[in-house]
């Protein structure tokens, strides 16, 4: 399994806009934004803010992968070794992911995110 990288921090906020303007004027690029959700980004790395009413997932930090395929493998490595995991979710901004948690409780997603 080989990750491309660390992709993004997700951090629960209350309101999606009043953050994504705060990030914004610290620099960041606003990549996506809808009623629940936004994605921004500094250079290479992503910072995704959750509402409360989105329900995909919680707070968790996420690894890149360049191809789906491995992407894909490496959910069936983690669920072989016994690694609770959920299913593999097409987003509706092209992407592909699933999350898990660690030992300790912290999410995590793996996330195919296309050139």
């Amino acid at each position: 399994m080989k990750l491309k990288r660390l992709g993004h921090v997700a951090v629960c906020v209350q309101d999606i806009e009043k953050s994504a303007e705060f990030y914004r004027n610290l620099g960041m690029e606003l990549v996506w934004k809808d009623a629940d959700w936004a994605y921004l980004k500094a250079g290479n790395d992503g910072l995704a803010l959750l509402s409360p009413s989105y329900n995909q997932a919680g707070a968790h930090f996420g690894f890149i992968f360049d191809d789906r395929t491995e992407m894909e493998s490496a959910y069936e490595q983690l669920k072989a070794d016994g690694i609770p995991v959920t299913h593999i979710h097409e987003h509706r901004d092209g992407t592909a992911s699933f999350y898990g948690r660690d030992p300790d409780g912290n999410g995590f997603e793996y996330l195919y995110e296309p050139a």
